[in-house]
């Protein structure tokens, strides 16, 4: 039984135990283009990249540091090799948790060169969590007592194919990358 998985780009990925120099930008935009918002119970396709992108593009919207911009487009970026567990199951799992938590790490390493201060997690996060509000209306109909968060960008829940997705995430990359 293998202890690896096999990329999109013919990597060989040990999530458990993985290699910063085996975390490649082209495989995530590959594989979150291709994965589904909300492990599939949504209306239409809807996928993590172009959640991401989207993200991303608010930073943008805001006047956020393009290292915050970046940080926006990978922070879902350990889906890529780990898949997502819903939350309510997740909190169950703690070395799960631990596990993504290096992972993502390695990823802000690779990408921002370094991990997120406190203040940058905190500006994703809340741009994450607004975001959700939305995705969770369009995608899902659910209602919430909150107000709508107010956003800078804006935003479509159009079906879109995988290869623009995964292109639209690539240019923000190259836009957007500090090293």
């Amino acid at each position: 039984m293998a202890d690896h998985i096999t990329t999109y780009g013919g990597t060989h990925f040990t999530p458990t135990s993985p290699d910063i120099n085996k975390i490649h930008i082209k495989d995530i935009a590959h594989a979150l283009s291709l994965t589904c918002r909300g492990n599939g119970h949504v209306k239409t396709f809807f996928s993590v990249g172009q959640h991401c992108i989207h993200c991303a593009l608010e930073a943008e919207a805001r006047g956020y540091s393009g290292r915050v911009i970046l940080a926006c487009l990978v922070h879902d970026a350990s889906e890529a090799y780990m898949s997502d567990v819903p939350t309510p199951f997740k909190k169950y799992l703690k070395e799960y948790i631990n596990m993504e938590d290096h992972l993502l790490n390695l990823i802000y390493i690779k990408f921002l060169g370094s991990p997120l201060t406190p203040t940058e997690a905190q500006l994703v996060k809340q741009i994450d969590s607004d975001m959700l509000y939305f995705d969770m209306s369009i995608l899902l109909n659910e209602t919430s007592d909150s107000p709508a968060p107010s956003m800078k960008s804006s935003f479509s829940y159009e079906v879109l194919p995988f290869e623009t997705v995964e292109t639209r995430f690539l240019e923000l990359y190259t836009k957007y990358r500090l090293i």
